[in-house]
């Protein structure tokens, strides 16, 4: 491991070389926004509803609460910068580009050498500024943020102008993101392998075989995280009750929601929602 910062809340910077082979192992979405850089190596990225094939020199952005994880390709070793940070960091700045890349639909920044070399520079100055904490360090990452993430939003608006809509990776990659769309429009209505493979015209088999190759997730796993994160929202955002929420996210029997909530959060509804409310209600 490289470069590991200390946590400034609520900022995060860190570089990690990993050698072998690696996916994470859990489901991910988190509250700051993420961006993503790989330095070197090749990774498959599941974001909300895409996989994408990232390569050395491509940024990822990763929303607020949005599901995603990375997964190996069969390409060992790779090593990636990451930046956590949420909004109010930016709050000095009024300036609605800084958080475009993270509302587009695709979320991959593909650079050449020399765009390349210079965030990369960029990266490791904000890494340095981070771990030696000088005076004023964090209105100089404010600013280097800002500029990371203006950079980006106007070569992604180049970008959209000048290329092809987003192809992807292959028909089986298409197909799966249809049926990640459909999953995550339909997640409170009853939801089976066999349903959804017959809606999209494929096999349970293939559906299931192909749906965790190409995003990293099992059916069951993606549906349930799906439905704990809407629960998760409601639970801090709303004063239902338990029982109507599981309802709401597609389980109808409270035993079953309890049990895949605390299985996927380590904890249960009741304790997140006080956890999760300023006033601990």
């Amino acid at each position: 491991m490289k470069g590991a910062a200390q946590v400034r809340e609520p900022f995060y910077i860190h570089q990690n070389k990993i050698s072998g082979h690696h996916s994470m192992p859990t489901n991910h979405f988190h509250e700051p926004y993420e961006i993503y850089y790989l330095m070197s190596g090749e990774r498959n990225y599941f974001i909300k509803d895409n996989t994408y094939r990232v390569r050395k020199g491509d940024v990822v952005f990763i929303d607020q609460n949005e599901l995603h994880k990375t997964a190996d390709v069969g390409v060992p070793n790779h090593e990636r910068m990451l930046i956590n940070f949420n909004k109010r960091f930016l709050d000095t700045f009024n300036e609605p580009l800084l958080f475009e890349p993270f509302r587009r639909k695709i979320r991959r920044l593909s650079l050449n050498l020399q765009e390349r070399e210079w965030i990369e520079r960029l990266l490791q100055d904000m890494l340095r500024e981070d771990t030696e904490e000088l005076p004023g360090s964090e209105t100089c990452l404010q600013a280097q943020l800002a500029t990371l993430l203006l950079w980006c939003g106007r070569k992604l608006d180049r970008q959209e102008q000048e290329r092809e809509p987003y192809e992807h990776e292959s028909p089986a990659h298409k197909k799966m993101s249809e049926i990640v769309e459909y999953i995550n429009e339909t997640y409170a209505s009853p939801l089976s392998l066999e349903s959804v493979a017959k809606a999209h015209y494929v096999s349970p088999y293939h559906l299931s075989r192909t749906f965790k190759k190409i995003t990293g997730f099992s059916f069951v796993e993606y549906v349930n995280t799906v439905r704990i994160r809407e629960a998760q929202r409601q639970l801090r955002e709303t004063g239902l009750k338990v029982t109507r929420i599981a309802e709401n996210v597609g389980y109808e029997n409270i035993g079953h929601f309890g049990r895949v909530f605390k299985e996927l959060t380590r904890t249960n509804p009741l304790d997140y929602r006080k956890s999760a409310r300023p006033d601990g209600s």
